[in-house]
């Protein structure tokens, strides 16, 4: 598959991914609004960072392959 293909695909399950990602975050803080400060902090710490690491995959194998 060339790399053109590869960031086509790439960027549909990207946007994808994000909506849903940010929907659960969103649903689950929103349960957590009455929780204590201890729960909560690590909770938006992983929420707001871990999609960087779940989608690191997809940008090294969006980047491999033949030019055209």
């Amino acid at each position: 598959m060339t790399r053109p293909y590869r960031r086509i695909l790439a960027c549909i399950f990207l946007m994808s991914f994000l909506t849903f990602w940010i929907w659960g975050a969103a649903t689950v803080g929103t349960a957590l609004s009455t929780a204590p400060a201890w729960i909560t902090l690590p909770f938006f710490i992983i929420a707001g960072l871990g999609w960087v690491f779940a989608i690191r995959p997809v940008f090294r194998w969006m980047n491999t392959g033949p030019e055209s």
